[in-house]
């Protein structure tokens, strides 16, 4: 199986004052496509920052990034913003929903920037929609809808483009225990179709979800363990 993400010794410093902060001290770690992968560590672990540079949110200090076979680590704004759009699919703790636009409307917003036309945005946006289970609210404003609608309209407008990766931040911190399970359910629903996943999560039990947990601690790469127990009943199913 191909790698979708490789880092190779990748390192984040920031300069705060007279302080310098190593965020990130020797990451090297590849992902292959279709795996389904969780990020832990504590506060300050700097799995945050892992999680903005695989999101082309920031570029690391020093070090080599490469996604879908493209080094995306010496890349300007403009062309991170060009491999976001394209190539990854974003998942908020706090959905990052627009309020004045519909569920498709908002589920359709990447289609916008990528240029589709309007009759194949409508198409493409029921579709996810109704993957995740609300075709029958795609009219409705975020302010009409429950935590757990709202998620899974964003979990749709992370699938609209149909992104290399799908990088989820949280993505239960706001729902309840219930309303969790069901997202979580969603996510397995995604990887079972062939979707390549990386959650960041501080939660263990979401973490157990996941097929592969990866803990980061003081910006290194603690532990890198395959979830026996998910990957056992994967196979058994």
């Amino acid at each position: 199986m191909s790698s979708l993400i490789r880092f190779s010794h990748l390192k984040k410093t920031y300069i705060m004052g007279s302080n310098i902060v190593n965020a990130l001290q020797d990451v090297s770690l590849s992902v292959d496509k279709g795996e389904y992968v969780s990020l832990m560590g504590p506060s300050g672990s700097g799995k945050s920052t892992l999680m903005n540079l695989l999101g082309c949110l920031d570029t690391p200090t020093s070090g080599k990034y490469w996604l879908n076979g493209t080094e995306v680590s010496t890349m300007d704004d403009d062309e991170l913003a060009h491999v976001r759009n394209k190539e990854i699919g974003f998942v908020f703790q706090t959905f990052n929903l627009l309020p004045r636009l519909s569920a498709l409307e908002n589920v359709a917003l990447p289609l916008v920037y990528a240029g589709v036309g309007k009759e194949e945005r409508i198409r493409r946006a029921t579709e996810v929609l109704e993957m995740v289970g609300l075709g029958g609210r795609v009219h409705h404003r975020p302010n009409e809808l429950s935590g757990g609608q709202r998620q899974r309209v964003a979990i749709a407008r992370a699938l609209v483009n149909n992104p290399a990766l799908i990088l989820a931040d949280e993505p239960t911190g706001n729902l309840d225990t219930k309303t969790s399970i069901e997202i979580m359910e969603i996510f397995e629903k995604i990887h079972d179709n062939g979707n390549t996943i990386i959650l960041v999560t501080h939660e263990p039990d979401i973490a157990e979800h996941t097929h592969r947990i990866v803990r980061l601690r003081d910006g290194l790469v603690e532990s890198d363990k395959p979830n026996k127990r998910v990957v056992r009943a994967t196979r058994a199913r």
